[in-house]
C-alpha cells in the first residue's frame, strides 16, 4: 500500500484524486513507469490504493513521466479516456509545468536573473542519458526551457523552472550545457551524491486541462517531500 503522507511533515501525498486522474506527490526512488527489480512501481501502488471504478485501467498509467531520483506532482490516467486527453494536452502543449531545481553554484560565470534556453537533445538509451546540443543535427529534438533565480547563495542557487517541452532528462541537460549541476545528480556532473540516492529536482506544480471538462483547469502544487534546511529555504524566497 502506498504511503499516505509525506515523511518529515504529515502532508498527504495525494495531491488530486477524481474517477478520471489522480496526481501525487512522487518521492525521489519511486519509478513513474518502467520499475527495475527492487524500485518502488508507483502505478502498481496506486492501484492498490485507489481502486479503478467501472471504465477504469486496472493499472493508473503516469503522464509527465518523472525521473527515478526526482520528486514532485505526478499525474497519472485512471480511465482510457482521460489517458487519451491527458496525453494529447501534453503533446499540444496544453499543461503548465514548473520546478524547483537546487544547483550547485558556478564559480566560472554569473547566472542572469531570469531567461530561456533552447537546445537540440539526443538520448543515448543505453546510457540512460541526455545531451544538449547548441545546434539541430540528426536525431535531435528541439528542447525549450524557462528560468528564473529564486535565490543564491556561496554553495547553491535556487531555480525556478518552466518546460516549454519535455525532452527526455531535458532538465538535466539543459542545465549541464550551462555548466550548472543539480545538487547530487552525479550522472550529469554533480560533485557528489545526495543521501537515499534522490536528486534535488522537484516538480513543484501543475496545470492541466480536466479530462472530463477539458475547458476547465486542475492546478496542484506539491511541497518539497523532503524538508530539510535547503527546502524551507528555497521556500522562503519569493
Amino acid at each position: 500500500m502506498i504511503p499516505e503522507t509525506t515523511p518529515g511533515d504529515g502532508a498527504t501525498r495525494i495531491l488530486y484524486r477524481d474517477p478520471q486522474c489522480l496526481v501525487i506527490n512522487k518521492l525521489p526512488g519511486e519509478a513513474v513507469e518502467g520499475a527495475a527489480p527492487g524500485m518502488a512501481d508507483l502505478p502498481r501502488l496506486l492501484a492498490a490504493y485507489a481502486a479503478p471504478g467501472p471504465e477504469g485501467l486496472a493499472i493508473p498509467v503516469a503522464i509527465n513521466r518523472l525521473d527515478v531520483p526526482a520528486s514532485g506532482c505526478a499525474l497519472f490516467a485512471r480511465t482510457r479516456r482521460a489517458l487519451s486527453r491527458l496525453n494529447a494536452a501534453l503533446g499540444e502543449g496544453k499543461m503548465e509545468k514548473r520546478y524547483w531545481v537546487i544547483v550547485e553554484n558556478p564559480s566560472t560565470r554569473e547566472l542572469p536573473e531570469s531567461g530561456e534556453w533552447i537546445h537540440w537533445l539526443s538520448r543515448n538509451p543505453r546510457a540512460n542519458k541526455s545531451r544538449a546540443w547548441a545546434e539541430d543535427g540528426p536525431g535531435r529534438k528541439k528542447g525549450i526551457l524557462r528560468y528564473r533565480i529564486k535565490g543564491q547563495g556561496e554553495r547553491y542557487v535556487f531555480l525556478e523552472i518552466e518546460l516549454a517541452t519535455g525532452r527526455h532528462h531535458q532538465i538535466r541537460a539543459q542545465l549541464a550545457a550551462q555548466g550548472l549541476f543539480i545538487k547530487g545528480d552525479l550522472k550529469y556532473g554533480a560533485r557528489r551524491s545526495e543521501k537515499g540516492g534522490g536528486i534535488r529536482l522537484h516538480a513543484r506544480s501543475l496545470c492541466f486541462p480536466d479530462p472530463a471538462k477539458p475547458e476547465s483547469l486542475i492546478r496542484v502544487v506539491a511541497p518539497p517531500p523532503i524538508r530539510d534546511r535547503l527546502w524551507l529555504d528555497f521556500e522562503a524566497n519569493p
